[in-house]
């Protein structure tokens, strides 16, 4: 199939010219003779690209150019003129135009022009549509109220430019929030750098954010550009926010301010244009409370405050994240595509997951690995899983009469859950919840919970 080129000019002379040449040249073509001809074309017709006059009577060129921007802004449109000026050649280029070309034509460069400019289109829809799967590919899974709520949440505040702060516990998919946005923003095309606060040392903290000149510190020779410096023009995410120290903090907090910076051992300073999108899973106003953290740096990253459900508040989601996750393993080629039973599900709906979507979907892959059927059944769930059959349970603590019954089941299944969470191992669950071996040894046997 040939590339169609819609040609339009007032003057029938440079219609049949530029229509035979491109014929010759492997074209199809069309003509028109002034600007609402055109759009009329382009409306029924739909052309690869556009060879487009400026003096025209009636509709000229800017005009006619802006109305095919606004109904079709990815069609590319190459201005010619005989009149053309430095003033004109920039307004086209600013409306979005993708070239200029002079009167008299040269048509070697109308030909090279027209080439390239298909290739920008084509590279344009590659771009759209490696970005529309990667939006479906991050997408989030679940057509609940919260999760609801989030999208729209999300669908408001990313094509701004307003910072982000995401909260939410471990594993609910604070990141994939963070994904999204930068995807659905102005700066998709842009990078998104992620840093991990709590895995940066205090003493390589500059280096990493604002990079280094050769031999600034000990054991390098080579310059580095830091992540905010990749990041310009993008965004950056700032994970695990909660996790950094003050003196961190601190350090952050000034070049969000300023949005400038030295490398270390520099003395040029730099200027970056960068979106931030932080995520917490620490409640960090009581952080604030108890000084480990900047109530400024709180307030200038909390601008649109977005809060990400735990799974036990969206249950009716799981059905549609395990099909999800056992079509992409499938797909993956870590397993053949299997399925799981209404009893199997359901089973798992009642299961508190602590560990959130990040939890369901590591059962998911072992279940679609290990279960030699292709249907997985309720028997092939692990008993930690199980629900008020053997492990965890969701207590209603407000049946209990009394506080103290009250107090004694929530801490045995506290207690209960750390366990299987810990592989019912007594010295790890005695470390996760702060308390000694042997004091956890009499509670679980005064509770009766002597683990497997």
């Amino acid at each position: 199939m040939f590339p169609v080129i819609l040609i339009v000019d007032d003057e029938a002379t440079i219609l049949q010219s530029l229509s035979g040449i491109l014929s010759d040249e492997g074209y199809e073509t069309l003509t028109a003779s002034n600007g609402y001809e055109a759009l009329k074309i382009i409306e029924m017709e739909s052309p690869d690209l556009v060879l487009l006059d400026i003096w025209m009577p009636g509709m000229d060129g800017i005009e006619t150019l802006q109305e095919i921007k606004r109904t079709n802004p990815f069609l590319q449109v190459v201005i010619i003129s005989g009149h053309g000026t430095i003033e004109t050649a920039v307004k086209a280029t600013k409306l979005g135009g993708y070239d200029f070309i002079e009167k008299p034509l040269s048509i070697e460069k109308i030909v090279v022009t027209i080439n390239n400019a298909l290739n920008f289109r084509r590279l344009e829809e590659e771009n759209r549509f490696l970005r529309k799967k990667t939006l479906e590919k991050h997408s989030i899974t679940g057509n609940s109220p919260p999760i609801r709520a989030l999208k729209k949440q999300i669908a408001i505040a990313a094509p701004t430019n307003a910072w982000i702060l995401i909260t939410g516990e471990n594993g609910t998919g604070k990141e994939l929030v963070a994904r999204t946005i930068h995807q659905m923003s102005d700066r998709a095309d842009q990078p998104l750098i992620d840093v991990n606060c709590a895995t940066i040392p205090d003493d390589l903290i500059e280096s990493e954010l604002f990079g280094h000149e050769k031999v600034a510190l000990p054991g390098t020779t080579a310059r580095k550009r830091g992540k905010f410096e990749v990041a310009d023009q993008g965004t950056i995410f700032l994970d695990e926010i909660g996790d950094m120290s003050l003196k961190t903090q601190a350090k952050i907090l000034k070049i969000l301010q300023e949005q400038k910076f030295e490398r270390v051992g520099g003395s040029r300073t730099l200027t970056v244009d960068v979106r931030v999108l932080a995520a917490s899973n620490k409640d960090l106003e009581r952080a604030i409370e108890e000084g480990a953290f900047r109530e400024d740096l709180y307030y200038r990253l909390n601008v649109i405050p977005i809060s990400v459900p735990p799974l036990r508040n969206r249950r009716e989601d799981i059905p549609l994240l395990i099909e999800t996750f056992l079509k992409g393993f499938a797909r993956d080629g870590d397993c053949g595509q299997k399925t799981m039973t209404h009893q199997a599900m359901e089973r798992l709906k009642a299961y508190p997951w602590p560990g959130n979507v990040r939890e369901l979907k590591n059962l998911i892959e072992r279940l679609a690995i290990m279960t030699q059927s292709d249907v997985i059944e309720e028997n092939d769930i692990p008993s930690s899983y199980m629900g008020d059959k053997t492990t965890t349970r969701t207590v209603d603590l407000f049946d209990r009469e009394s506080l103290k019954d009250a107090k004694r089941e929530f801490e045995k299944a506290f207690i209960l859950q750390k366990l299987s969470e810990n592989n019912n191992n007594i010295s790890q669950t005695a470390d996760a919840i702060d308390i000694e071996r042997s004091h956890l040894h009499k509670k679980i046997k005064a509770f009766g919970l002597a683990p497997k």
